[in-house]
């Protein structure tokens, strides 16, 4: 019993230091009127739900919210259709496969800074690769970084860093489907689109909703390469960028909005939560049939 509570002990003090009380922190934060003076003093008068109401009602909070499932859905589709091609691709054996799917893991291998700093330049209006390889068709410039048209900058950038994650995982989940379906299904008559729908997609399933899920928390809370390529202006504005100007600020004059951030990060943690359930929800499905 004491062996039992010695080898637990470490882990639970992890996850109540690191997990739990961030999050209460955060939840607390969401309830009281915080400003940098109050911060400070730690005397920030209780508000109840007024702050979430008055985070509801603004006028960014729905187009946010909108801009947010447009910036993840799309990532999400594009993700795992082109990761999933790939991985499909990959697993027919030919001479330098391995270093060709080596290479679709670079965007994974590097740091978010130098991702977002060359796509940048790519998306350059004046001297960017994107826009000249476009005037060679003849092509006006598209001001790609503009209000207008950030957001699918940065979607644009975001699909190229998830698909190494997606390319992974799946190819993994291949490699766990027997060949001898395949073949019965080709002495049968099946071409390969039919074993694609009937075999490959199917055995998946598991595979795909733990990618999927992965995939929709990690780009629910994406800030990094939106603010290095926007600063989260215009149309590329997402909750969680949002809530990023809100506490720390785009400069010395900015109003700090601690509490305001707090309510959205509570918002998004909600949002990953129902996304949980609903995983799990669908996998003991899957498993009860």
């Amino acid at each position: 019993m004491l062996a039992g509570i010695g080898f637990i002990a470490p882990l639970l003090a992890y996850l109540v230091i690191f997990y739990a009380y961030p999050l209460y922190e955060n939840v607390s934060m969401s309830l009281h009127r915080f400003t940098r003076a109050t911060y400070v003093t730690g005397e920030a008068p209780y508000a109840g739900g007024d702050i979430y109401r008055e985070v509801i009602s603004s006028a960014q909070f729905w187009p946010t919210v909108l801009q947010t499932a447009t910036f993840v859905v799309v990532s999400l589709v594009f993700q795992y259709s082109i990761g999933l091609g790939l991985a499909v691709f990959f697993q027919r054996h030919f001479p330098l496969s391995v270093v060709m799917r080596g290479l679709f893991l670079v965007p994974w291998l590097l740091p978010i800074i130098v991702s977002a700093t060359t796509w940048q330049w790519m998306m350059d209006a004046d001297s960017g690769i994107i826009n000249r390889l476009i005037g060679v068709v003849g092509s006006d410039p598209v001001w790609w970084l503009n209000s207008d048209n950030s957001l699918w900058a940065v979607i644009i950038a975001n699909i190229w860093l998830g698909i190494p994650f997606n390319l992974v995982i799946l190819y993994s989940g291949l490699q766990g489907v027997p060949v001898e379906l395949y073949e019965a299904a080709a002495i049968d008559g099946a071409g390969r689109g039919r074993q694609f729908w009937h075999i490959t997609l199917p055995l998946l399933k598991p595979v795909t909703a733990v990618t999927l899920l992965l995939g929709f928390v990690y780009t629910l809370k994406v800030v990094d390469i939106i603010w290095i390529m926007t600063t989260g202006t215009g149309s590329s504005q997402t909750l969680a960028t949002w809530a990023y100007s809100m506490a720390f600020g785009k400069g010395a004059s900015a109003v700090i909005k601690y509490s305001e951030a707090s309510v959205i990060g509570s918002i998004l943690l909600l949002v990953a939560l129902v996304m949980g359930f609903v995983h799990l929800f669908v996998q003991r499905r899957q498993e009860a049939v």
